[in-house]
């Protein structure tokens, strides 16, 4: 049995900063910064912008046009990273094994959980506990069954959808569904503007004629309709590891790139790195006017040295549209062992490194983890001698 927990308007309320601020108002997430000439459409709405009209990915115009009193709040892209993350640790600490859709939506398999949790109602009602938030919560055969399940019941209740009655029921649910699938979401426009309105008007077309009118697409969206799919792939057990740091005044390039160093330093001497290499990061700034971005980094190669780390993120700051508050540098993925990361110096270097490395983690042993520390130049021509220099990390092991 496929359950689908959904935490509604996930992103404008973290955005927004809580469930109080959206009662009552007609609130939108403001449209990100896109390129020049590209239709500003807007994010998720609240519900008193819904009953006037508004949705989300309109246009900003009509959106404006429909709702003259739309409010908008800037976009936080890295807080709703980091609470979407905080919500799906919470469900694996149940022992869930879970498949994340878009922030607000997670898919798992409840069958594992039943002996444990008394079946799928008990799997269900322990979820809720985990999040500790209104939540809505479907159960059915497929993602599809499961997630118009959840969107058609109310927060502290919950609809379980039988295997048999699958099909049945996804007939009368509407064709925007697919909305919710990237693999179909370009089928929606096309599919409203030819007449179908619901999955079972869908599904009597025929999988021959969606075929030859949409190709893989259709044929996916078919398979939807007929309460269809592939089994689940859950996300591979991972540790994140983050480090902020304020921005002062400062804004320039060269301080935020001393700033990345800074933390690109703290993240390898944190001791849960235990000397694994890093592969994936994610740079997220709080923007000083308000809201937020964030940028996923993938480095070509597995990465120990903060110089070539650097490196990669210097081109990512750049693309800041405003000046930062606070930066923010968090670990996705990790790589193999750094042990072959000296492998181009000499002999003599790699003996000196070593030795110093032992004598750090000697003084880290004896006087704890802030003992060894360096100066790191962050914006030398500051007035303020407090803004020129901080202390990081050393590199030991």
């Amino acid at each position: 049995m496929v359950v689908c927990v959904h935490l509604p308007r996930f992103e404008l309320l973290v955005a927004a900063g809580g469930a109080g601020v959206l009662a009552g108002r007609a609130l939108a997430v403001a449209p990100a910064t896109e390129r020049a000439g590209a239709t500003a459409r807007i994010g998720e709405v609240s519900g008193a912008a819904e009953a006037q009209g508004v949705e989300r990915g309109m246009a900003l115009g009509e959106a404006i046009a429909r709702c003259p009193g739309l409010e908008l709040v800037p976009g936080d892209p890295g807080a709703v990273q980091r609470e979407w993350e905080r919500a799906l640790a919470a469900l694996e600490g149940v022992g869930a094994a879970v498949e994340p859709g878009a922030p607000g939506t997670v898919y798992l398999n409840s069958d594992g959980l039943h002996a444990m949790y008394g079946g799928v109602r008990g799997v269900i009602a322990v979820l809720r506990r985990a999040l500790a938030r209104p939540v809505r919560i479907g159960a059915g055969p497929t993602r599809l069954c499961a997630l118009a399940a959840a969107l058609a019941t109310r927060p502290r209740r919950a609809m379980i959808v039988e295997g048999a009655e699958g099909r049945l029921w996804l007939a009368a649910r509407p064709v925007t569904l697919l909305e919710r699938d990237e693999r179909t979401a370009c089928l929606v426009e096309p599919l409203m503007r030819l007449g179908v309105r619901t999955l079972g008007e869908l599904e009597r077309l025929g999988r021959a004629a969606l075929a030859d009118r949409f190709g893989p697409a259709g044929i996916t969206a078919h398979r939807l309709a007929c309460a269809s799919d592939e089994p689940l792939r859950p996300r591979s057990a991972r540790e994140l590891l983050s480090e902020t740091e304020e921005v002062d005044e400062a804004c320039s390039g060269l301080a935020l790139g001393g700033l990345a160093e800074l933390l690109v330093e703290r993240l390898l001497a944190r001791p849960e790195r235990r000397g694994r290499t890093l592969r994936a990061v994610r740079l997220a700034a709080a923007l000083a006017a308000g809201g937020g971005w964030s940028e996923r980094v993938m480095l070509r190669e597995p990465l120990a040295e903060s110089k070539r780390i650097c490196l990669a993120l210097t081109p990512h700051l750049a693309l800041l549209p405003a000046p930062a508050r606070s930066l923010t540098l968090t670990v996705e993925r990790f790589g193999p062992p750094d042990g072959d990361q000296l492998a181009l110096l000499g002999q003599a270097d790699s003996a000196r490194r070593a030795r110093l490395a032992e004598a750090v983690e000697q003084v880290r042993t004896a006087a704890g983890r802030d003992a060894a520390l360096r100066v790191l130049l962050v914006d030398v021509d500051s007035r303020v001698p407090e803004r020129r220099a901080i202390l990081a990390p050393v590199a030991g092991r």
